[in-house]
């Protein structure tokens, strides 16, 4: 049975059916996310969004850190400083915005989170070149959404819930 969460216009999953790898599509801004790579590895995957759920749940997140600059714009600062002479504080600046770091299952997107209070804004932008020579489309395009905090917390959470079914966790 496929469990389906939110709404793929702002943040989306569906979850295949359990194992220890679990197939999981995830969407934003209307693009399916993880078109490259959708097995997850269970443990990890779930793991690692439960860790997102609670960092947002916390109240972490910060809001755009450029004055003046769109998301869009300061995704591609935030993206344009990473490099062979990145500074550490660059490096860190980098690390203080990034979401979706969830294993191969999301490693084909950069994304970045801004909190403005209850509201949060997810930028995503496709890297792989295999990926942009299949859809050109999405060459140089940053994708920008906006969602309620507890919204996406509610994924986050709905998922962790469809991947606990998971054989590989019970004790039948």
């Amino acid at each position: 049975m496929n469990v389906v969460l939110g709404d793929k216009l702002r943040f989306a999953a569906e979850v295949g059916e359990p194992g220890p790898l679990c197939r999981v599509d995830l969407w934003s801004s209307g693009k399916w996310l993880t078109c490259d790579d959708n097995m997850a590895y269970v443990p990890q995957f779930r793991r690692d969004v439960l860790d997102a759920a609670a960092w947002l749940r916390s109240g972490e997140g910060s809001p755009l850190p450029f004055a003046g600059l769109s998301a869009e714009a300061t995704h591609r600062r935030l993206t344009q400083r990473a490099g062979d002479d990145e500074s550490e504080a660059d490096y860190q600046l980098r690390g203080r915005f990034r979401i979706l770091l969830w294993g191969p299952t999301t490693d084909n997107v950069t994304a970045y989170l801004f909190r403005e209070e209850d509201r949060l804004v997810i930028t995503l932008e496709f890297w792989r070149e295999e990926h942009l020579l299949s859809h050109p489309e999405d060459a140089g395009t940053v994708f920008v959404v906006e969602i309620p905090a507890e919204e996406l917390i509610g994924i986050l959470e709905g998922i962790a819930a469809a991947l606990d079914a998971s054989p590989s966790e019970s004790h039948s």
